[in-house]
């Protein structure tokens, strides 16, 4: 916990200039990134449960919120768990309309079956391995039936990833996951169909660089990935 609370005020800056090292001249910065996730995280609701508008969402290891300005609006309501204390306090005063929880990284604290859908950006690559199928069964946990998870991560296939990752001070703990690996971790949990694809092949601008993507995303060598979980 005092780990991540060290990063709390440095969370973009760290990311940015580990991103400047790997990338060059491409201008790309973490907002960017987050707002493609959000994209995508946004349609992949829509696509399973039709309106958004009275959905239940739970983000598992949210951190500052930087995520949720952008799809708040979007949904019923919207919940944040994260293990640093100053993470959520950062998050809070961002972003008053959603409600944020602190907890130990272990049991969530919600009742079975509180949420629409659960979703965790960039968060796996940091839980130690031997908990990463305890993490997986809590995401399944408070999940509705009809309900979804989706993951976001980091894909090790993808050179210009790991480069970043290994540059970065934030992810000196990272072990990243493969998409196979994170498939079996959610199938195991007791998740029903799991459908993962590469994102970021390309740079996404929009609704047409994104349906192109997702067609390269079947190569599987995008920057990042999601897998959606149905329950």
């Amino acid at each position: 916990m005092a780990e991540f609370d060290q990063f709390a005020e440095r969370y973009e800056d760290l990311v940015n200039a580990s991103l400047g090292q790997s990338l060059g001249l491409m201008p790309f910065k973490v907002d960017y990134f987050t707002r493609v996730k959000a994209a995508y995280f946004l349609a992949l609701l829509r696509r399973h449960f039709g309106a958004t508008a009275g959905l239940s969402v739970l983000d598992i290891g949210c951190g500052t919120g930087n995520l949720h300005a952008l799809i708040d609006g979007e949904l019923g309501a919207l919940s944040g768990v994260d293990l640093s204390a100053s993470s959520l306090e950062r998050a809070t005063a961002a972003n008053p309309g959603v409600d944020y929880v602190h907890y130990d990284g272990a049991r969530l604290p919600y009742p079975d079956a509180s949420f629409d859908a659960a979703i965790t950006v960039c968060v796996m690559h940091h839980v130690p391995p031997a908990q990463w199928p305890a993490f997986a069964a809590e995401m399944r946990r408070v999940v509705r039936p009809g309900g979804m998870a989706v993951v976001f991560e980091h894909n090790p296939r993808n050179f210009l990833t790991r480069r970043t990752v290994d540059r970065c001070e934030l992810d000196a703990d990272a072990v990243l996951l493969p998409m196979a690996r994170t498939r079996s971790l959610l199938a195991g949990a007791g998740f029903g169909q799991v459908t993962i694809r590469s994102i970021l092949s390309i740079p996404s601008f929009g609704s047409l660089s994104r349906r192109l993507d997702l067609v390269l995303g079947r190569l599987g060598l995008g920057a990042q990935y999601f897998a959606v979980a149905r329950v």
